[in-house]
C-alpha cells in the first residue's frame, strides 16, 4: 500500500454549486418542474455528501466501498468522491516518551533506560491499511527497540575503544534511530529523533554497582598512572646516559628505576633520603 491523491475539486466552488443547486430546487418547484427540481436536490446532496474540511498538516484517507480511493493533504474545504468514508490522520511532529523498562545490558547487568521518540507520518495509506492502530504500533517498536539496543553495549566502560550506554549516549541514540525507523518504516512513520531520558542500574544491585564502578575507574586509572610512569622513567634514563653527565651500571640504572617509579607512582609526596657521604670514607 503506498499513498496516493485522490480526487478533489476546490471546496468554495462546490458549495457554490450547491447553494446555485438548491436555489434551482426552489425554483423548479415553484415552476411546478418536480422532475428538474428532484434533479438538482439528488446532485447536491451527492455533492453536498464529499464535503471535507482538512486543517493544516492533516491528511485525508479516502476510501469508497471499501476501496482505497487515495489520500488528500491540501488544507481548507473541499470536495471528493460523494458518500466516501474519509479518516483523518495527523501529520504533525509527535513525541513518545517511553516507559522506564528494565533490561539486561550485554554483561548480564540490570538496568533500567527510557527513551523519547520524535516522529511523524510520511505516509497516510500505510499508517491505515499496514497496521492497525499505528499509534499503538509505534509504542509497542519503540520499547522492543529500545530493549534491542540495550543489550548490545555495557552501562559503562572505562577503554575508549568500547562503546557504553552512559558514556557515549549520542551513538546510542543514533543506533536507535536508525534500528527503529527499520522497524517503522511499514507503518509510513518516520523516525526524526530518539534520546535516552533516564538510564541508571536496578535499585536492587544499584549500591553494589557503584562500588564496582568506583573499584574499575581506580584501576583503571592506576593502569594509566604506570604506563605514563614506565614512559617517564625511561626518558629521564635515557636522557642521561645520552648527556653523557652520569654513567650508570645495570644495578644503578635498577635503582634510579625503581626510585623513580616509586615517586611517581606513589599517592602521597615521596620523602627524599639525602646521602652526605661517610665519615670514614
Amino acid at each position: 500500500m503506498k499513498e496516493k491523491p485522490a480526487w478533489s475539486f476546490n471546496g468554495y466552488a462546490g458549495v457554490l454549486i450547491i447553494a446555485c443547486l438548491l436555489a434551482g430546487t426552489v425554483f423548479s418547484f415553484l415552476e411546478q418542474q418536480f422532475i428538474i427540481g428532484i434533479l438538482c436536490v439528488i446532485v447536491a446532496v451527492t455533492l453536498g455528501s464529499g464535503i471535507t474540511l482538512i486543517q493544516p498538516n492533516q491528511s485525508a484517507v479516502v476510501m469508497f466501498l471499501g476501496k482505497y480511493m487515495g489520500s488528500i493533504r491540501k488544507e481548507g474545504i473541499v470536495i471528493t468522491v460523494p458518500f466516501s468514508v474519509r479518516k483523518m490522520i495527523s501529520l504533525r511532529v509527535r513525541n513518545f516518551n517511553s516507559n522506564r523498562l528494565k533490561v539486561n545490558d550485554v554483561n548480564g547487568n540490570p538496568i533500567e533506560i527510557a527513551a523519547v521518540i520524535v516522529f511523524k507520518v510520511i505516509d497516510s495509506a500505510k499508517a491505515v491499511f499496514d497496521v492497525d492502530q499505528y499509534e499503538q504500533f509505534v509504542e509497542i517498536q519503540s520499547e522492543t527497540a529500545i530493549r534491542a539496543v540495550a543489550t548490545k553495549y555495557p552501562y559503562d566502560s572505562f577503554s575508549d575503544a568500547e562503546l557504553s550506554l552512559r558514556g557515549n549516549a549520542e551513538e546510542v541514540s543514533n543506533e536507535l534511530r536508525v534500528e527503529l525507523q527499520e522497524r517503522l518504516k511499514v507503518a509510513g512513520v518516520e523516525v526524526i529523533e530518539t534520546r535516552l531520558t533516564h538510564l541508571a542500574y536496578s535499585t536492587e544491585i544499584a549500591q553494589a554497582m557503584l562500588q564496582r564502578q568506583q573499584a574499575s575507574a581506580i584501576i583503571a586509572a592506576r593502569k594509566q598512572i604506570v604506563e605514563g610512569a614506565v614512559g617517564m622513567v625511561q626518558d629521564a634514563i635515557m636522557q642521561l646516559e645520552k648527556d653523557g653527565s652520569v654513567e650508570l651500571d645495570d644495578e644503578r640504572r635498577v635503582a634510579m628505576a625503581n626510585n623513580l617509579l616509586v615517586s611517581i607512582v606513589a599517592d602521597q609526596g615521596t620523602q627524599p633520603v639525602i646521602n652526605t657521604g661517610s665519615l670514614y670514607q
